[in-house]
């Protein structure tokens, strides 16, 4: 094994939003009304007008499928902001949606508060509607001045979403967009931008490439660049990723008769494998339509996503927890087995660099999977063996590991857990 004297490790508030694993999108705005991905700025706030717009659906629905926190996009590219904000007209206060005195995002914050979920907000650098936009200094007061807005008059936030898309090239004010933050939230994870606790996994296909380690130096600025973001020097080397997917393929926003594009269980489990099981966190957006509430049908396939992770991962057959060094699991009789969930103590630093699970089958060690990084999570799917016995034997790591659990599931065959 090698052996290192420091090693990264995570923040308090790194750790706490490491083990909330999923959470929930919500794109909804001016774009909802209009049948698009990216409005210009130009589309009247008169489009605007939900008309059964229910935000305790839109976070129970979340609860009950078991995600943790909800992230709303509070103002996307098109500069429309979702809150009567002081700084422009171009928001929920110029539009018939409860005769100009709605807050989307005070729902939101509300509904979070009642149900227990975490509360992010997703706030655009780029806006194509302000008129200052070309006015770098001017522009960066008036960022500065919704930003302040936001972190100020909704409560505790979990999250703070800034990103790169439109942005490509332009430098904004991050030293004072960053000092907003941790001066208003502290506790709140800063995504991608500026000096994040938090990173861009690089795709928004919701997958994590294996490894997905929790440190990093760089990430891409967005989809639409190989270009790396200019981190500020105070970033930290803990950089767990977040993995963003819609759940309506390559569309955030609602559009009608678009079903068809709604993924499948099965592919929202393969998400889950390879964006929690990788170790990284699971940010699915589900969008609510025009009358302000998620579609039936995208209810359905969530709420199916969470009962089938619950299935799969409820209860284990067998587990053991805070060990150093290797693990050897001892069941109380021969089972079938066809999963292992393995996570470091990661207060400690990301120890483990490569290891091996086996199962003992007929008086004798046979190797079942070989992975590298375990970090926060990994799941390990392997053909069912039945056996009374399984070890994880860690083949290289920084230093002795710190093993917070290892579990064992049968998901399918006669020991499936239900």
């Amino acid at each position: 094994m090698k052996h290192e004297s420091r090693l990264a490790v995570p923040t308090e508030q790194q750790l706490r939003w490491q083990d909330m694993e999923l959470g929930m999108f919500c794109h909804f705005g001016i774009n909802t009304f209009c049948d698009q991905e990216w409005g210009d700025g130009s589309d009247s706030p008169e489009r605007f007008h939900p008309t059964a717009l229910d935000a305790v659906q839109w976070v129970r629905t979340a609860k009950q499928a078991g995600f943790r926190y909800f992230i709303l996009t509070a103002k996307h590219h098109d500069g429309f902001c979702l809150w009567p904000t002081r700084t422009t007209d171009y928001s929920v206060k110029s539009s018939p949606w409860l005769d100009g005195k709605g807050d989307v995002v005070r729902a939101c914050a509300e509904a979070c508060r009642s149900e227990g979920l975490g509360f992010g907000i997703y706030v655009s650098p780029w806006d194509r509607n302000a008129a200052c936009y070309r006015d770098r200094a001017a522009y960066d007061d008036f960022y500065a001045e919704q930003l302040t807005e936001l972190l100020t008059q909704y409560g505790p936030l979990v999250e703070v979403w800034f990103d790169g898309a439109g942005s490509e090239g332009r430098e904004y004010d991050w030293p004072r967009i960053i000092s907003l933050v941790k001066r208003h939230q502290p506790d709140a994870m800063i995504f991608n931008m500026g000096a994040p606790t938090i990173r861009w996994v690089g795709n928004e296909d919701g997958v994590a490439p294996y490894p997905c380690w929790n440190t990093a130096e760089t990430a891409r600025v967005s989809m639409f660049t190989e270009a790396a973001v200019n981190w500020l020097p105070e970033t930290p080397a803990w950089l767990p990723a977040e993995c963003d997917v819609p759940i309506r393929k390559n569309h955030w926003f609602w559009h009608p008769d678009d079903e068809a594009r709604l993924l499948s269980l099965e592919e929202l489990m393969d998400v889950y494998y390879r964006s929690v099981g990788h170790g990284a966190t699971l940010l699915l957006n589900v969008a609510p339509d025009r009358r302000g509430l998620l579609p039936e049908a995208d209810v359905e396939r969530v709420l199916a996503l969470g009962e089938e992770i619950r299935r799969r991962f409820g209860r284990s057959l067998a587990e053991v927890r805070d060990v150093e060094g290797g693990v050897d699991l001892v069941l109380d009789e021969p089972m079938e087995l066809d999963h292992a969930v393995l996570m470091e103590d990661i207060r400690y630093g990301e120890h483990i660099r490569e290891y091996s699970l086996e199962a003992m089958l007929d008086g004798q060690w046979i190797e079942l999977v070989r992975g590298s990084a375990v970090g926060h999570k990994k799941i390990d799917r392997f053909a069912a063996v039945r056996t009374d016995r399984i070890r994880l034997n860690v083949l290289d790591s920084a230093a002795v590991p710190k093993i917070r659990s290892m579990s064992v599931y049968c998901v399918s065959g006669e020991e499936r857990n239900t």
